[in-house]
Order: C-alpha cells, then structure tokens, then sequence
C-alpha cells in the first residue's frame, strides 16, 4: 500500500514538516507570521510555483488578524481627510473580495444619522457617498425617513434625528478568512507551521539568508536556509528589525470591542456614528447573534508577547458612546457578556493623535 502524505493541521503532518527542518531543507522564500499579510503572501508565492514556508508563533491569526472589528470596509473616513487613494484601493479591494469568497466576504449595510446641526449633514455626506460610489463602480446609498431607521436600531436616539444614510460595506470572520488563505496556499503545495517562533536571521555578510526557528512544543531550534525572508509580522515586525536598518517603525495601536446580548442592544445593520468626546467613529453592529461595539485607537504601551486586552478607560469610553446613542437602553459594564482587544500596525510618524497616522501599507527592503 503506498504510503499518503500527511493531512494538513494534523499531527502526522507537523512532525512530518519538523523532520523536513531537521533534514535542512532550503526554502526559495520563509515568511514569518500567519496574520492575513503572511497568509496572502504564501499563497501568491505558492501559486507562483516557489518553495515557500510560513512559520507563525502562536495559532495561526493568533494577532491582529483574529482580534479585528470583523469589517471589509473601503474607509469611508478617509475620504473626509484627503486619502483618496487609500479610499479607491481599499473599495476596490472589497469588492473583490465580495465576487471571489461569497458566504466568507458578506455585504453589511451601515447607517449614518443626518441630525439638526450635526456635521456632516445629510447632503455632504452624501457627497461623500457618490464618491465611494464611483469608486466601487455601482450606485449603492439612499436616504432612510426617521420612521425607518427605527426598525433598523429600535432605541436609536432620535433627538434632531431627520433620518439616515444607508450604505453598504462588508463583513467577514477575519480569523476564518486567515485559514481559507492557508488551505489554499497548501493546496499550491506550500507549507505552514504554527507554534514555530523565530527567534533570529541568518546572516551571510549583510544579507538576511534565513532564520532561527524553535518549536514551542519541543524547546528544539533549527537553523533554517532562504532565498530571501519576508517579515509580516504587522505590530511585532520591530522585534526582528536592527535599529541600524530601521528606516521608519512600527507604531502599535490597540483597538478595543464590547460585546453584547442582542436583545439588549437589537440592530440589523451597523450603526456608525461620531463619538461625543473626540469626533472618532464608533460602530455598534450585529455580529454572530451579539451586538458589538467598536473600537478604541490609542497607543499600546504594554509588552506585545501579552495577551492584549481593554482597559477601563477604553470600557468607559464605549459606554459613554453608547449612552449617547441608545439612552433608553441604560446598559451599564453589568451588561457586557465578553470584549476583545486587538493590536493594529501603523507607520509611526509622529502624530499625536493615533488616529491621525495614515493607513497606509509601506514594504521595507532591509
């Protein structure tokens, strides 16, 4: 009987993979870090007929890319500040994704409330609208009369309400797309291996020829060869860095969520709107049979090898939102049934305020 490879995220298989590193099998391409960077680049280089390995510390989307606010959105926002490219490619994006991975990548609609002297009024922010439009390709907003919002966000404070804009973005299970991409990649003939830290390069003179990889289960390290190694480890990306080569840094920003009963807080869209204290937008939205609320953006101080999780300040901050949105719902810390926190990777350039740094990508050849 001949002998059948072993099955992908089996133990058969990852003592298979491990007794390969031992054996000292050279890669055309290691990348470092199963978030959703990590996964899309081991697929593309799979499909591209490349030897590729992916190794990842923890579980696969263990970071950012299992902790996000679950939306595939174009950045409305970032229109309103000047970034229409990042707009443009992020719609573009969704789309995309929307045609290629249906049931994983599902459209979400979003409301925005056009209130008596509440900027952005209506008008504008549909001007905003047709222009994420034009750069989606399809007319996809319309305007709600008060009466039809509330059976959309029944308790939605209708204090100078006149009614809503309607849009649609999208929304996915980002740690469920991260392991799509992974299925796909192996099926391409790549390999991935979680609980594999890197802890070092390898260094033939200047140039980066591998790492040093140890398997958390057995202590045990190997020295790995590559042709060129790829660094997407999003808010981590430093720690392998020298400061010599650094030409910019790493900025992490946490993102905090609270998550409640949905009989508590019912809405069948997302509600978006600006936060009393600081203008940033807030999303309350409906989310595997809970309503979610999100998200924070401040600096992350603490030591990235921990568990991040929401602060106090961050819980009284979705709250007060809350609050000012949905009074009559009188929901209080006693109400939240869970939250989660995630750490998000920005180009550091000096802002003061986290929430001004662009997002933008950046790639660094070191």
């Amino acid at each position: 009987m001949e002998s059948q490879e072993a099955v992908p995220g089996t133990a058969d298989y990852r003592q298979a993979l491990l007794q390969r590193l031992e054996e000292g099998q050279s890669w055309d391409l290691i990348v470092i870090g199963g978030g959703i960077v990590g996964a899309a680049v081991l697929r593309e280089a799979a499909r591209s007929q490349l030897q590729v390995l992916l190794l990842e510390q923890r579980d696969f989307a263990w970071g950012t890319s299992s902790r996000s606010s679950k939306m595939v959105h174009g950045g409305l926002r970032y229109i309103a500040s000047g970034d229409f490219s990042i707009t443009r490619d992020s719609v573009r994006e969704r789309e995309r994704l929307l045609r290629e991975a249906p049931g994983l990548i599902e459209p979400l609609g979003y409301l925005f409330a056009a209130r008596r002297g509440q900027y952005p009024g209506r008008w504008l922010f549909t001007a905003l609208l047709s222009i994420y439009d034009l750069f989606a390709g399809k007319r996809d907003h319309r305007f709600l009369s008060s009466e039809a919002v509330q059976l959309q966000a029944p308790g939605w404070n209708q204090q100078g309400m006149k009614g809503a804009c309607q849009y649609t973005d999208a929304a996915t299970d980002d740690a469920r797309l991260v392991l799509r991409l992974l299925q796909e990649a192996r099926s391409a003939g790549a390999d991935a291996i979680n609980y594999a830290a890197v802890e070092g390069l390898s260094r033939d003179g200047a140039r980066v020829s591998g790492v040093i990889v140890r398997d958390a289960e057995s202590g045990r390290q190997y020295p790995l060869q590559s042709k060129v190694v790829i660094n997407a480890t999003g808010a981590w990306a430093d720690t392998l860095r020298t400061p010599a080569q650094a030409c910019a840094s790493v900025r992490p920003l946490r993102g905090s969520h609270l998550v409640f009963n949905a009989w508590q807080l019912p809405v069948s869209q997302s509600i978006t709107f600006m936060h009393p204290e600081d203008r940033r937008p807030v999303f309350v939205f409906p989310w595997e049979g809970t309503t979610v609320v999100g998200t924070t953006d401040l600096d992350h101080s603490a030591e990235l090898s921990q568990e991040p999780r929401i602060s106090q300040p961050e819980v009284d901050y979705l709250l007060a939102a809350l609050a000012s949105q949905f009074p009559a719902a009188g929901l209080g810390a006693a109400d939240v049934l869970a939250s989660w926190a995630g750490i998000r990777s920005v180009i550091g350039t000096g802002a003061l305020n986290p929430s001004q740094e662009k997002r933008e990508h950046m790639v660094w050849d070191e």
